[in-house]
């Protein structure tokens, strides 16, 4: 696969610079249909992983085509920076029609989750006038310098945090470490301390903590904390980039634990493929003063025109009440898997956002070494699926198929799972063939 000089993998490792990848198999993709991706060798593979969940409607949907075809053939302009566009203003009109929220309200266009959350930090703290920030370990909000510095993923531990970022715990039910309450009184305890609330901007929120290990929080968590943050102004921003739009069950993941955000971040999904980020919220805070955080080509027509074909087929086909059928097929055949193989110790999730936790021993719940997990990530990969590994310690499997895959497919990627436990488990997998794949 990567022996020859003309192949996509060594063309690849020959011109893209490694800053903007992270592989965890020798995929290499000439083409998609569907649920999946197609090699060089013509060979299909099963994507269960959906782009790290960027593909929602899986490749080559006809809306994304139709949508994409239609707009680029009659381009209104390349730019929304300096004079309005028909598909940009639609999709905002869309986004917020579809986003629950109170008083008037703007949409903010950018290429990326990272460049939307970035915003959203520096918009929150120039229209409130504080500095401060709060997130949680395990957090993944971003690789620009803004969302980079207030993301809590051992990955970033390369970079500083921000100066003044209060990071919490996030709760994980299976391993207890810190309860929602212990985590609430800590949050309490740095109010009462060395973070005043009146120097707190917002507190950016992952519904479900998905690069931190696809941890669902503990019910009456979330409203608790957004509780605390109402009573000292704090604006709640809820980061719907990966779990949000139909993955969870629901068309927003908040909706699961009844929020009720300031600011909701929308992208990956959201274009099907396309970059395109969203930042909904108040007028009085997204309106703060022109040109303040502007991209030359963010809410340009065909990034635009193909995230509102996403939107509307997700809304029109029910996509969050299949997810939502299809995610509990997926998660029944997990826990049918684990009756076989012990190092399953867990599955969670939401609708098509699940997470399979490996473990040593059930008993202990002592993560399995990250060399494993990237065994199971390779040999799925051999024997034709697609997907990849999560969690501070890399030992969650990160299921996030398209909100339009096939029952039959569901069943496709169990098998595939299934004997690909089995093999990793008699060593078929050695240490060497994975080490190129071990960065996250």
């Amino acid at each position: 696969m990567g022996a020859d000089k003309n192949s996509l993998v060594a063309r690849d490792a020959g011109t893209i610079a490694q800053i903007m990848t992270l592989r965890f198999n020798p995929l290499a993709a000439k083409g998609g249909s569907g649920s999946y991706l197609h090699e060089e060798d013509g060979r299909r593979v099963l994507d269960l992983s959906a782009s790290a969940t960027a593909a929602s409607l899986g490749y080559g949907h006809p809306a994304v085509i139709e949508a994409i075809t239609k707009s680029a053939s009659d381009m209104a302009g390349a730019s929304l920076l300096m004079i309005p566009n028909e598909p940009a203003t639609a999709l905002a009109e869309s986004l917020l029609a579809a986003t629950p929220g109170k008083g008037e309200r703007r949409v903010w266009y950018g290429h990326s989750g990272s460049d939307a959350n970035d915003a959203a930090m520096r918009v929150a703290s120039a229209a409130t006038g504080r500095g401060r920030f709060i997130s949680f370990i395990g957090s993944y909000h971003g690789c620009l310098a803004g969302s980079m510095s207030i993301s809590g993923h051992t990955a970033m531990t390369h970079t500083l945090p921000r100066p003044g970022l209060v990071l919490l715990p996030y709760p994980d039910p299976f391993r207890p470490k810190f309860s929602a309450d212990e985590v609430l009184a800590m949050l309490d305890y740095q109010f009462e301390t060395t973070c005043p609330p009146e120097q707190v901007a917002a507190i950016f929120i992952e519904p479900i903590l998905s690069d931190g290990g696809l941890i669902v929080p503990p019910e009456g968590f979330m409203q608790a904390i957004q509780e605390r943050c109402r009573k000292h102004g704090i604006l709640v921003v809820l980061d719907e980039v990966k779990v949000g739009l139909g993955r969870s069950g629901k068309l927003h993941a908040y909706q699961h634990d009844n929020l009720e955000p300031d600011m909701v971040v929308f992208g990956k999904g959201l274009g099907g493929g396309m970059p395109i980020s969203a930042l909904v919220g108040p007028a009085e805070i997204l309106d703060h003063a022109p040109a303040f955080a502007i991209q030359t080509t963010a809410g340009n027509p065909v990034c635009t025109a193909a995230a509102h074909a996403v939107l509307n087929t997700i809304i029109d086909e029910d996509l969050p009440a299949q997810a939502a059928v299809m995610g509990a097929k997926m998660s029944a055949g997990f826990a049918k898997l684990a009756e076989r193989h012990e190092i399953i110790g867990d599955v969670r999730g939401r609708g098509l956002a699940i997470g399979v936790d490996l473990v040593t021993s059930r008993d202990t719940r002592e993560p399995v070494p990250a060399t494993t997990t990237a065994k199971i990530i390779y040999r799925a990969y051999e024997l034709g699926a697609n997907f990849i590994y999560v969690g501070l310690s890399a030992n969650v499997l990160e299921i996030t198929p398209p909100l339009t895959v096939s029952e039959a497919e569901i069943e496709e990627g169990l098998d595939i799972i299934d004997r690909t436990l089995s093999d990793v488990a008699k060593g078929v997998v050695s240490d060497e063939s994975v080490q190129a794949f071990m960065n996250w």
